[in-house]
């Protein structure tokens, strides 16, 4: 180990970590009581934002967005993202000017602060034993209230940059709620913090915005076809940017 990546680890363990447990109590904790008078969301929302914003500048991560003006912004999205970082999240609620809701499995929602947050300000918690179970009323609702919704369709994080093949669930989502996909290249998050590893690293990274991809002329049996349309363009989009 080099004296750069000693140096990084340690700031890792002694710094960033408090930091960012001390961000999540503190903001977790004003958006639960924001949902007290706040059913929608939407200011627990800001304070996710503000927790992003806030990781992100202890981290030393710079975010470039592009393309955000192929955008409706009274429009509901489901936004597809490559996956190489836990950093994309904060990456994702920083770039994006919307009311972003998750999916996650229902078991995070007992986490303190972070999953007290996520179940109390509507987020799709979802029951892997059952998971068509609420899902697409919750999905509905979710387009009702004018948020959108943020999507990682491989499923899991890329150890090599490389990405994998799209999942169609949250693409069945999509179709259901008559919502554009808009495709989301993430470049260079997985060199802020490596799967596996625990150490970050300060960096640049780019996010580029695609144009949205109609869904309300497909129908279930080409599901498989648009995730892999939708894989396509940010694949594209991240040979580019390299």
């Amino acid at each position: 180990m080099d004296r750069l990546t000693r140096f990084h680890w340690w700031r890792t363990v002694l710094y960033l970590i408090p930091a960012v447990t001390l961000y999540t109590i503190v903001l977790g904790t004003v958006s639960l009581l924001s949902s007290l008078f706040d059913r929608s969301g939407d200011v627990g929302h800001t304070c996710a934002r503000t927790w992003a914003r806030f990781i992100l500048a202890t981290t030393g991560v710079r975010v470039r967005v592009s393309g955000l003006e192929r955008l409706d912004p009274s429009r509901s999205y489901v936004f597809a993202a490559n996956h190489q970082s836990i950093y994309d999240i904060p990456i994702v609620f920083t770039a994006l000017p919307y009311q972003l809701r998750i999916v996650a499995k229902d078991s995070l929602g007992r986490v303190p602060f972070l999953g007290w947050h996520l179940r109390r300000t509507g987020h799709l918690l979802v029951d892997r034993s059952r998971p068509g179970a609420g899902v697409l009323k919750k999905m509905a609702r979710l387009v009702g209230e004018h948020h959108s919704l943020i999507v990682f369709p491989e499923g899991t994080r890329s150890a090599d940059g490389t990405v994998g093949r799209f999942k169609g669930g949250s693409f069945v989502l999509a179709l259901e709620a008559g919502v554009p996909i808009v495709p989301i290249s993430i470049a260079g998050s997985r060199h802020v913090m490596l799967k596996g590893r625990l150490m970050v690293c300060p960096g640049e990274v780019a996010v580029t915005v695609h144009e949205p991809i109609d869904t309300t002329t497909v129908t279930r049996d080409s599901v498989r076809e648009l995730a892999e349309r939708t894989r396509g363009v940010v694949v594209a989009g991240l040979s580019a940017m390299a």
